[in-house]
């Protein structure tokens, strides 16, 4: 009987094992910004510490590793300790923040209320996007003295607050992507996840992908893994390394999409892993005949988005338009004197050209071919900002007196047609100076007021194109801002009439900022260009600056001019 037994156990055990995956990641719990998953025992706050003391720990344990947010967990009561639910939302606060008794007086003496004080810098929303701020944070917390004659926090508050160097050194940026069916490439997203353990990476960065863009982005991309496509299953490693993401909802999907979800999968776990990408559809490959992927796998979307080599860039000097290669002036009325040059825009393959004219007491827009005369179009005012080119060469933007977006668009029949754009929600935020949209047409940055925004380009049906969810970035850090261009989809360069930080580079998001050395520069700054691959140039009081990294001192342009605007295509 005893051997009976033991034989009806030992197959139990095996049929339950057959059903638990050889290996699985971490799964993210609800509520839990960690996602780590880790079950890590909490110690309790150290004997006898204080209110204030307390509550600057509890903060401080906020992204310590452990689920359901044990460690922070550990600072309040008993009933805290079971009650509290918090948002999925993170406030991150500046590191030098305080805690202070509230000045009103408690019934209880065995109750006390801790004011919280510092900078809001920004929320890391239920996306994982980094939205930006720049505002007072002032949290009130209630702590009461327990029996056991220790304080402990019981009122917790219903967001995690975390600080600055606790935020970036658990969380790593992933530049998740999403398709842009207009310039056909795929658009960076920029998330932020928990950095450990590294294997959950990949399964975490797929979770957004399935959950589709961030706000700031929505309307502006297309979300190829949408309802009813979903993760079949976890997210593992085989043996030999390879990561295979299991898909489900794909029934009836054509090849053409399939690849682009394909593409989009190993584009944004690139930065999370090196493994060869297995992507399953029910149990099948993705892609008939193309089970495993690399990036070297894929074709080179957006490359037409960046300009060609041989284009060198252009700048205006005097009125006329000149090459940043040799300054020569270019050929035709642009470049012979023939119009009085303000501001001019080279379109991305280099073929075309619109230029701001100063005319008649104001100004008034002109585009066509390179090296010929160009039509007026009808587009004029005050000022004109420096015209900018959405992807492709048939569509150009320039802001009319700082107060209304113009879009002119080539129609079939050769004319350039000026048609409104919905930007409203920018323009509500102050005078806009400068435009520049992004290389892949899904972002614009501006500077509006001397402070420096993003938005998204969001087609609302038929012609009709708004600039939606505007962003301010850096808007303690950064002032003063005259011109601004983009290094990368998700970077920008942006030069100031500031002495200290004249040159600095923004993540799209606000998230972080860097300053240039600015040693040699002769302030004013008040131009800049920059593209992928290419030096940035900066224009100042004497004349143009090329460096292409930060802390690089900056050399001098050659063919440089006092006065002189560098652009490069697009």
């Amino acid at each position: 009987m005893k051997r009976v037994l033991l034989t009806l156990l030992c197959l139990v055990l095996l049929a339950g094992c057959a059903n638990v995956p050889l290996e699985s990641q971490p799964v993210v719990v609800s509520g839990d910004r960690q996602g780590q998953g880790q079950n890590v025992e909490a110690p309790d706050p150290p004997h006898d510490i204080d209110p204030l003391t307390l509550v600057r720990d509890f903060i401080g344990a906020t992204l310590k590793p452990g689920q359901n947010n044990g460690a922070a967990r550990a600072y309040l009561d008993d009933q805290g300790r079971a009650a509290w639910r918090p948002s999925r939302s993170l406030t991150i606060i500046q590191d030098t923040f305080g805690t202070v008794y509230d000045t009103e007086p408690q019934p209880d003496p065995s109750t006390q209320v801790v004011n919280v004080r510092g900078i809001d810098v920004g929320t890391l929303d239920q996306n994982s996007a980094f939205v930006p701020d720049y505002s007072s944070a002032l949290l009130h917390v209630k702590v009461r003295k327990q029996p056991t004659g220790q304080w402990r926090i019981v009122d917790p508050p219903a967001d995690l607050y975390a600080t600055e160097s606790d935020f970036s050194e658990n969380y790593t940026a992933v530049p998740v992507v999403f398709y842009s069916e207009s310039a056909n490439t795929f658009v960076p997203d920029r998330r932020y996840v928990v950095a450990k353990p590294q294997a959950g990476l990949p399964s975490r960065v797929m979770d957004m992908l399935v959950n589709g863009p961030s706000t700031s982005l929505a309307g502006a991309v297309k979300n190829l893994l949408g309802e009813p496509v979903a993760i079949d299953t976890n997210v593992k490693s085989l043996d030999d390394g390879t990561l295979v993401i299991p898909l489900t909802g794909l029934t009836g999907v054509s090849d053409d999409i399939r690849n682009l979800i394909a593409a989009q999968i190993v584009l944004s776990l690139q930065y999370v892993t090196s493994a060869r990408i297995r992507i399953l559809a029910d149990g099948a490959a993705l892609v008939p005949n193309h089970p495993d992927w690399r990036q070297s796998d894929l074709p080179a979307y957006g490359a037409a988005l960046s300009p060609s080599q041989d284009l060198l860039g252009l700048m205006t000097v005097g009125g006329r338009v000149r090459s940043l290669g040799d300054g020569a002036p270019i050929a035709g009325p642009a470049g012979n004197g023939g119009y009085d040059v303000v501001n001019a825009a080279q379109s991305i393959d280099g073929k075309r050209l619109a230029v701001v004219e100063r005319a008649g007491g104001g100004v008034h827009l002109r585009i066509g071919d390179l090296g010929r005369e160009l039509p007026q179009v009808n587009v004029a005012g005050s000022t004109l900002s420096r015209p900018t080119w959405r992807p492709g060469a048939s569509e150009v933007w320039t802001v009319v007196d700082q107060l209304s977006v113009a879009r002119i668009v080539l129609t079939p029949n050769g004319q350039w047609t000026p048609l409104t754009v919905n930007a409203s929600d920018l323009i509500q935020q102050g005078s806009v100076s400068e435009l520049r949209f992004s290389r892949d047409g899904a972002r614009v940055a501006a500077v509006v007021g001397g402070q420096l925004w993003v938005a998204s380009v969001v087609g609302s049906g038929g012609d009709s194109v708004s600039l939606r969810e505007p962003r301010h970035l850096q808007p303690h850090d950064l002032q003063d801002v005259v011109d601004v261009d983009w290094l990368t989809q998700d970077t920008l360069v942006a030069v100031t009439s500031s002495v200290s930080q004249p040159v600095v580079r923004v993540t799209v998001d606000g998230q972080r900022l860097d300053a240039f050395n600015s040693s040699n520069l002769t302030t004013p700054v008040h131009g800049v260009t920059a593209a992928p691959s290419r030096p940035i140039v900066v224009a100042d009081a004497s004349g143009l600056w090329t460096a292409s990294v930060l802390g690089e001192v900056w050399r001098p342009q050659n063919h440089s001019a006092k006065d002189a605007d560098p652009f490069y295509p697009g």
